[in-house]
């Protein structure tokens, strides 16, 4: 394949922490990719929620399968714009490890309950997985990424610091969450930078995927109907078109045909989108693309827009519905009940967590620990685990035993 001038290059990757050598038949970015693949935090997505406990029906995406449908679309988009698509695509499947279980209401709690103790956020807990929690290799802890693929991770929303920093940095603005400052600290990543354009595929695939398979959870779900997306902009065209050429089509097939209308519009525009401002720009080097000043890889302003009007009808059906409110309460405790515990008594950790413990030099360092431990938990295991240690049940379980955290 050619590449763009500005693509990421793997002859010319910056490299490792930790040096190898180079693979016979395999890229560094094709074995970044396939090291997150095999990794124990990858396998764990399977059981994290993306908006409903995983248990709550087979059907519903989770973590696992969302971060497979961001990378399908980030190779998507990065093969047409000529970008390293093997980048594109370990960027997007190692852009949610560090979630928490219970998705964004699981990351609440541990932010509330890690401010004492500098912190949590879920892309500083990814580069916290991929550079010291994974356990695996003879001769380094973490998966020794590329250079470029933890670049990816820590910035694919933007610049993390300096003037161009994205407003949804803006808890960052006093101090770094520790583990993305340990990340930086051991290797500078450039956080007053944008990112690669293979980066940036990765973080517009993140948007593009999440919007278009939240309609479909929340209409499996029965939170809203197609009736209450024919008034809105991107869904209710969709349908009109849909209904003009196949009239009569059963329910379910209407559906999918008119939500597959508005997936393909999203990656359309972001290609057009993208194709026009390289062709502006004209950079020549991928670190031409750092220092531009603004994302590349973005949706136009109109199509930006009318998503929003979309995001906000799903914020009041989906995220805030009153069944989803309830469940995200019961949650919250066991978050809230699990972290306090395992701070006050470490020794209910297992038995493989107990040299950190022993190792942890203060509060702080061991309340570190515990948040790794905690954050690495699935739904079902968090559940488990506070029904053990509490004798409550909070959640119905409709899933048989899970084997760890």
């Amino acid at each position: 394949m050619t590449f763009a001038p500005y693509a990421c290059l793997p002859e010319a990757s910056r490299g490792r922490l930790h040096p190898e050598r180079m693979s016979s038949f395999r890229s560094p970015f094709q074995r970044d990719r396939d090291r997150i693949i095999h990794s124990s935090a990858f396998r764990r997505l399977k059981h994290k929620t993306q908006v409903f406990v995983e248990h709550e029906g087979d059907y519903y995406r989770t973590r696992l399968t969302h971060s497979i449908e961001v990378a399908q679309v980030a190779r998507t988009i990065a093969g047409v714009l000529g970008l390293n698509a093997d980048l594109a695509e370990a960027i997007a499947l190692a852009h949610d490890l560090g979630h928490t279980p219970f998705g964004h209401t699981g990351e609440d709690a541990m932010e509330r309950l890690m401010a004492p103790y500098g912190g949590f956020d879920h892309n500083a807990q990814a580069l916290r997985i991929v550079t010291r929690l994974e356990r695996h290799y003879a001769d380094f802890d973490g998966l020794n990424l590329t250079w470029e693929a933890l670049e990816g991770i820590a910035k694919h929303n933007g610049p993390v610091t300096g003037p161009n920093a994205d407003p949804k940095h803006g808890h960052m603005a006093d101090a770094l969450p520790y583990a993305l400052a340990e990340a930086n600290a051991m290797w500078d990543l450039e956080l007053d930078t944008h990112a690669s354009a293979e980066a940036q595929v990765a973080a517009i695939a993140d948007d593009v995927a999440y919007s278009h398979h939240d309609l479909h959870d929340g209409l499996r779900s029965g939170l809203f109907t197609e009736e209450d997306l024919m008034d809105l902009p991107v869904t209710g065209p969709a349908f009109q078109e849909v209904d003009q050429i196949y009239p009569g089509l059963d329910r379910m097939r209407r559906r999918h045909e008119a939500l597959r209308r508005v997936f393909g519009r999203m990656v359309e525009d972001v290609i057009a989108v993208a194709q026009n401002r390289l062709a502006a720009a004209q950079p020549q080097t991928v670190d031409d693309i750092r220092h531009m000043g603004m994302t590349i890889i973005r949706f136009s302003k109109p199509l930006y827009q009318e998503l929003k009007a979309v995001r906000g009808f799903l914020f009041a059906r989906m995220y805030r519905a009153p069944s989803v409110m309830e469940v995200r309460a019961r949650v919250t405790r066991i978050v809230d009940d699990l972290f306090p515990l395992f701070l006050s008594e470490p020794g209910l950790l297992p038995e493989e967590w107990r040299a950190d413990v022993a190792a942890a030099a203060d509060r702080t360092a061991l309340a570190r620990i515990v948040a790794d431990y905690v954050a690495g938990m699935t739904d079902r295991f968090a559940i488990q685990e506070h029904v053990r240690l509490f004798g409550v049940q909070l959640v119905d379980q409709g899933f048989g035993p899970d084997t760890g955290g």
